[in-house]
């Protein structure tokens, strides 16, 4: 499990109005890695938007913060997260042309892209079931471990809708367009064993395992040249996008920029000298 956090309320109800959302998403930082646990367990973690504005927030902190070095997002109890939270959207009948595009918009796309934007590497420790939105913050992340018992559910269909929250963006990206289209026209659940050869995850571990192991793949993160990971992972999220050109030119221009960083000084020097390096993330 992540360390203690900075907040010690218990588990909220599945009512999140009458929960201060500090205790709905627990934070701490740790040897540099900083852990987002959401925190309603009785609701499978649905995300409600005060949870989401405050990871939001919490990302845009880890990327500013030189003490943070990597990022775990995970969960507490069997759930990772069921997709939002809808018992306060407003009635069908009150919305007008715009709305509903505008509250994606506004809501679950700014959460995706502050985890792609994110300038730390960001790991999704998966606990349980991701569906929906929980399942594309998952997908989101740079690196997915999954538990055993977690699966993940393209739920969208379901309920007569279209994937929201960068859903059609991201899975083409992962696993190619016929198989993102198998999982969105579906919406079957995908036991983690299976979204681990699909290419969804990285690898998947006992669930009494997924705690230790985030921690150990964290810590390497937060260990090494932490610049250097933040231009790496800006160039392949760009990469998808870009013409050769344009991609040889942004890495031209980003090892300019890391050849200037402290860390890259250590590491050429720890090589020359034969020793291990010893990243600051400056």
């Amino acid at each position: 499990m992540p360390p203690s956090p900075d907040t010690a309320s218990p588990a909220g109800p599945a009512d999140a109005a009458a929960e201060p959302v500090d205790s709905l998403v627990l934070h701490t930082t740790d040897n540099g890695v900083s852990w987002l646990t959401l925190n309603r367990p009785d609701a499978l973690n649905a995300l409600t938007p005060d949870q989401r504005e405050r990871l939001i927030a919490r990302l845009a902190d880890a990327s500013a913060d030189p003490d943070v070095r990597a990022v775990v997002l995970t969960a507490t109890g069997k759930g990772f997260c069921a997709g939002a939270d809808l018992r306060g959207s407003p009635p069908a009948g009150e919305r007008v042309a715009g709305d509903v595009a505008r509250m994606i918009r506004g809501g679950a796309q700014r959460l995706v892209s502050a985890v792609l934007d994110c300038e730390k590497p960001v790991i999704a420790a998966v606990n349980g079931t991701a569906a929906g939105i929980g399942a594309h913050l998952a997908f989101a992340c740079d690196l997915v471990l999954a538990a055993e018992s977690a699966r993940f559910i393209e739920v969208f269909v379901r309920r007569g809708l279209v994937p929201d929250g960068g859903g059609a963006y991201l899975l083409p990206r992962l696993i190619g367009p016929q198989r993102a289209k198998e999982l969105m026209f579906f919406g079957d659940a995908v036991p983690a064993a299976e979204a681990e050869r699909l290419g969804l995850v990285n690898r998947v571990v006992p669930d009494g395992a997924l705690a230790k192991t985030a921690r150990e793949w964290a810590e390497r993160l937060a260990a090494g040249p932490t610049r250097a990971l933040a231009l790496t992972k800006q160039l392949v999220n760009a990469s998808l996008e870009t013409d050769r050109g344009t991609a040889f030119a942004a890495e031209a221009a980003a090892q300019e920029i890391t050849m200037t960083t402290r860390d890259a000084q250590e590491g050429v020097a720890s090589f020359v000298a034969r020793r291990h390096p010893t990243y600051r993330g400056r």
